[in-house]
């Protein structure tokens, strides 16, 4: 059933803001599990979360096969890139720290996955889009350059190791851009989000596989490390991106990994009350710029969305691609 009360797109916005609070959680929980490598947590975390997509859209997934073989090689890619994002965005926090290393990954990706559709897709750059990624990206630069300077290294705490961490990040916002790009175009030719996200993300599952059993015999040292991984797996990773995949059926891939800049602010918020990072001034100032581009991208339309200004129109999709199930 179709919610109402908003505009398609606004659900939109709001199914991805919701999923961007649960990823925010990630780093910070991983933190509970210190004798885990990063590599291990996004083999784990991606991976059977991947597959747990998969698994509850295993049916639709069938019927659906011929259109997703039409269309493979955006399928393969975006699963491709689903595999590497978790292995470069947890690297990037081991090495420059919970904040900083939420804050790269998630703040480039909405320049790269504009490029993207600039370059593949021929879309414009909107206005909206041009000031809710200018306020996102200047506050994340903000908060990065504050954890920095406050000294909120990461783990390993050598010099190279925050230069590293960032590259990573910067790795990582590619790979998300990606992925976000590929799952919107599928879902865009009359393919459920369900069946999208199921084919992705388990396939990308299946390719963290090896990664998990070369890196993850510590989840089976403790309890608390098991628990880390399951937490990872089932809550953001599943539940997270069951909304993401909502939220990509009803705004453009661009606006999505904009509106995913809130799990900069959860991230951060979170480092500072549960690992003990400190946010300065700048950081608070930069947490406050990220909110004011959520603001500017999820505020209602006075005039009907469309391809002209930067949004699918979910009335413009076909059925099966407004589907929530």
């Amino acid at each position: 059933m179709k919610p109402a009360g908003f505009p398609g797109t606004t659900w939109g916005a709001l199914f991805v803001l919701a999923a961007s609070v649960l990823w925010g959680t990630t780093g910070t929980a991983a933190t509970f599990a210190p004798d885990v490598s990063p590599l291990a947590i996004g083999a784990v975390a991606m991976g059977f979360g991947g597959l747990l997509q998969a698994a509850i859209a295993a049916r639709p997934m069938l019927a659906f096969g011929t259109s997703l073989r039409r269309q493979w090689r955006t399928v393969a890619l975006g699963s491709l890139a689903v595999a590497l994002y978790p292995l470069a965005f947890y690297s990037s926090m081991h090495l420059a720290g919970v904040a900083v290393g939420t804050v790269v990954s998630i703040g480039s990706a909405p320049l790269a996955s504009a490029v993207i559709e600039r370059v593949v897709d021929n879309r414009r750059f909107t206005r909206r889009w041009a000031v809710g990624a200018a306020l996102g990206v200047s506050g994340a630069v903000l908060l990065c350059v504050a954890d920095a300077g406050h000294g909120g290294a990461g783990a390993v705490g050598a010099g190279w190791s925050t230069p590293a961490g960032v590259a990573l990040g910067l790795v990582a916002g590619l790979t998300y851009a990606l992925y976000s790009w590929a799952a919107h175009r599928v879902i865009n030719t009359g393919v459920p989000s369900k069946v999208v996200m199921g084919i992705v993300f388990g396939i990308g599952g299946l390719l963290l596989m090896p990664v998990l059993a070369a890196t993850g015999a510590p989840f089976l040292a403790s309890w608390q490390n098991f628990s880390v991984g399951a937490y990872m797996a089932v809550v953001p990773m599943f539940a997270g991106y069951v909304l993401f995949g909502w939220g990509l059926a009803r705004v453009r891939a661009s606006t999505a990994t904009t509106l995913s800049l809130a799990e900069t602010v959860v991230a951060a918020l979170l480092a500072v009350v549960g690992v003990g990072e400190r946010l300065p001034a700048l950081g608070w100032t930069g947490a406050a710029l990220t909110a004011g581009s959520l603001f500017v991208l999820t505020l209602p339309s006075r005039r009907p969305p469309d391809s002209r200004f930067g949004e699918s129109s979910p009335a413009a999709l076909p059925n099966a691609a407004r589907t929530y199930t």
